[in-house]
C-alpha cells in the first residue's frame, strides 16, 4: 500500500479531492495537525463526495507524532525546492508521499530531514507550484505506475 501525507492542509476542497483519490486508489491518507479546517467543513464533504468512508484516514496531533507512529518505507517529501525529478525515483510498497500545506509548502526543518528524500514535478521555471490535490494525483499516479497499478483495474 502506498500513503499520502498531508502536513497541515489548509484547504477543505483539495483534501476533499485527495481523500477521493486515496479511495479509488487503495491509497492510505494520513493528515498532520493542525489543520485549516474542520474535518466535518461542507466544502471538504463535497470535494470528497461522501468518500470518507471508502477511505482510510489516519490523524495525528503534530509532525513528531506522525514520525513516530508510521514506519514508512521511504518518505518523498514534494517540494518546488528539491533538484531530484519524481520521475527519476524508484517507488515502492509502503512509501509515503508527504505534501506542505497550500500557502507556505513543507518547513525548511522538515525537508532537511535525513530520512525524507525530496522529490519535484518539472515545470516552467517562472512557475510557483501547482495545485495541491493535482500534484498529489500526478506523483501518486507515477507510484503506482512504478508497482504496475496493482490491485487496480
Amino acid at each position: 500500500m502506498l500513503h499520502i501525507a498531508l502536513y497541515q492542509p489548509e484547504i477543505p476542497p483539495n483534501t476533499g479531492n485527495i481523500i477521493r483519490l486515496c479511495a479509488n486508489t487503495g491509497t492510505q491518507l494520513h493528515l498532520i495537525h493542525p489543520l485549516g479546517f474542520d474535518m466535518e467543513v461542507k466544502a471538504l464533504r463535497r470535494a470528497g463526495l461522501d468518500y470518507h468512508e471508502w477511505a482510510e484516514v489516519k490523524q495525528y496531533s503534530d509532525f513528531e507524532t506522525f514520525m513516530a507512529e508510521t514506519d514508512f518505507q521511504n518518505i518523498f517529501a514534494l517540494t518546488t525546492k528539491a533538484k531530484t525529478y519524481a520521475h527519476k525515483v524508484s517507488f515502492s510498497k509502503g512509501d509515503c508521499l508527504l505534501f506542505g500545506p497550500e500557502t507556505r509548502g513543507l518547513p525548511n526543518e522538515v525537508l532537511i530531514m535525513d530520512s525524507i528524500q525530496n522529490i519535484r514535478i518539472p515545470m516552467k521555471p517562472d512557475s510557483r507550484s501547482l495545485n495541491l490535490s493535482n500534484t498529489a494525483a500526478i506523483i501518486l499516479y507515477q507510484a503506482l505506475a512504478d508497482l504496475n497499478y496493482e490491485g487496480l483495474t
